[in-house]
């Protein structure tokens, strides 16, 4: 291999001296011309954004700077004087918080403590100004882990404004993944506390702070305005869906093209684009960079090497809370139909459970999907979404399947969905009466019909993309349940009715009336028009967490 790969370094300084480094620095050039005094850009996890922050705070710091100015050296900002001009002349303020990750409020306190101590120990110099004895106490008392909340609440206005006394020059902050622990605070149950600390946070360093040149903010979510920028004015927010500078995080085709090209694998640029390509932001192609990475590193074998930690638990809850149309729109996903849906990118974790559109736009946002179009509306921008590619189709079946598994079954699903496929009813039905006992709540079997149809259209994820599945469709003389298309017309279907009794002993009963409907709304119908012609019919009954499953042929 030529070049050692950066997998898992985002210190620029470290990447320019022992890396193979992707270059960003036009951006540079795009900011200095139309950067606002505070950008936040939300992107996905792992799309650059920390190296790329360390790339700025390289550039603009004026400590060190004719060192810093050799790292850019040979790359395309090198060659633009005028930029150039802006290199080293600011003080620089850097603080991620991708680590603030705590199970209780009273552990997240410690560790701001402790990160901010960490922050001013960088700045300990200062104290060697004529700072007057108040400050001097403060810094010392954030410097030492002994400060309170409402001092540490102002801490980087506190230590900008130190900053300009020191330099003559206002500085520039810049803060990655400023969401994490606000995500954190939801998570674990302490989300008032947290929202409340961090609103004074970043509202006294943005908003109150006359020591700021400007501000740079990352992170994978825009916490709604009201919640957490309240009143902020000089706010730009650059998303997936509306970017002045779409091209700063991620790889581009061209980017790609050169690393193959360096790498001497242009051979693999076909597959590199099936698995890893297909994001588009503000109309751009753009590339998982950190995929790409991982591909090169393996000797260029396709995997799934992108796993989005970022709102997972978010999203399995939003995934317990969905409706049977929901999970029919998901199946859709992964046969490659894009999901409608009104996109709202000020993320209120309020209403996550009460807007439907929260989890589609929870998905865009992390990376799951992508926006195929969008269009802008009074109402908010109604988007198309589609899985961006291969590694993505991967990763999404796993991820709705993850409900479903557990040690305690008796049986994979993909064991379960081969014993309804062999036509094994016996087999078949212990596997979902087990299913049942262990994963559905007295609450969700309440639920009736809808929620048995979305429980067994959630389990056909594992049959796709062999397998098309279909929902409440209409054919012969009215609408099954569930549809399963083979993609070979030579091998078997199935299509699903399901009933639910008041009673245990009515089980039977309803499993044979399911059955007589398969046959007398002629549902084999969609099967006939396609050429498939051996079908299994089943009539499955519910009551509670029990399951009586019956089939009708194969033909």
């Amino acid at each position: 291999m030529p070049y050692r790969l950066p997998i898992g370094e985002d210190d620029f300084e470290k990447v320019r001296k022992n890396y193979y480094f992707v270059d960003k620095t036009p951006f540079i050039r795009e900011f200095l011309d139309h950067h606002a005094t505070v950008t936040l850009f939300t992107r996905p996890r792992r799309f650059g954004k920390t190296l790329t922050l360390s790339m700025l705070r390289y550039f603009f710091d004026i400590e060190h700077a004719e060192e810093h100015r050799n790292l850019f050296d040979g790359l395309a900002i090198a060659s633009d004087a005028e930029a150039m001009k802006e290199q080293g002349t600011r003080p620089v303020l850097f603080l991620t918080l991708k680590e603030w990750k705590c199970l209780n409020w009273d552990a997240m306190q410690d560790e701001i403590r402790m990160r901010l101590g960490n922050l001013f120990n960088a700045y300990r110099f200062l104290l060697d100004d004529d700072v007057n004895p108040h400050d001097r106490q403060l810094f010392i008392s954030v410097w030492k882990n002994s400060a309170n909340l409402s001092i540490l609440r102002d801490g980087l206005a506190f230590l900008s404004r130190l900053l300009e006394q020191h330099y003559g020059k206002k500085p520039v902050l810049l803060l990655d993944e400023y969401d994490t622990p606000i995500q954190s605070g939801w998570e674990h149950n302490y989300y008032p506390a947290a929202i409340d600390f961090f609103r004074g946070f970043l509202s006294a360093a943005l908003k109150t702070n006359p020591s700021l040149e400007f501000a740079i903010l990352t992170g994978v979510l825009r916490i709604s305005k009201e919640s957490i920028f309240s009143d902020l004015n000089n706010l730009h927010v650059d998303s997936i869906l509306s970017s002045r500078y779409p091209e700063a995080f991620g790889f581009t085709p061209t980017d790609v093209e050169h690393m193959a090209k360096d790498f001497d694998r242009t051979d693999k640029l076909p597959e590199i684009q099936n698995w890893y390509d297909g994001y588009r932001f503000e109309g751009k192609e753009i590339y998982n960079p950190w995929s790409v990475l991982n591909y090169f590193y393996m000797d260029c074998e396709p995997d799934t090497y992108w796993v989005n930690t970022s709102g997972n638990s978010i999203l399995q809850k939003m995934l317990q809370h969905a409706e049977e149309e929901t999970w029919e729109r998901l199946q859709g996903l992964l046969q490659g139909k894009p999901i409608r849906a009104t996109v709202r990118e000020g993320f209120i974790y309020s209403e996550i459970y009460k807007n439907k559109n929260a989890l589609y736009t929870m998905l865009l946002t992390t990376g799951y999907l992508t926006c195929q179009r969008v269009r802008r509306t009074d109402l908010g921008k109604k988007a198309e979404l589609i899985l961006p590619n291969r590694e993505l189709l991967s990763l999404f079946r796993i991820e709705i399947l993850e409900r479903f598994r557990t040690d305690e079954l008796p049986m994979d699903i993909e064991d379960l969905m081969q014993a309804l496929l062999d036509g094994d009813v016996a087999l078949a039905q212990r596997g979902l009466s087990r299913y049942l006992e262990i994963l559905a709540s007295t609450f969700d079997t309440g639920e009736k019909e809808a929620f048995y149809h979305g429980f067994v259209l959630g389990l056909t994820a594992v049959l796709v993309p062999a397998y098309e599945v279909q929902s409440n469709r209409e054919a012969g003389y009215g609408r099954f349940d569930v549809a399963v298309f083979p993609k070979d017309v030579e091998a078997t279907g199935m299509v699903f009715e399901f009933k639910t009794a008041e009673e245990e002993a009515g089980l039977d009963k309803k499993a044979d009336e399911a059955l007589t409907q398969i046959e007398d709304r002629d549902y084999l119908a969609s099967f006939r028009a396609r050429g498939i012609h051996s079908v299994r019919r089943y009539g499955a009954a519910f009551c509670g967490k029990r399951v009586l499953l019956k089939l009708q042929g194969s033909k």
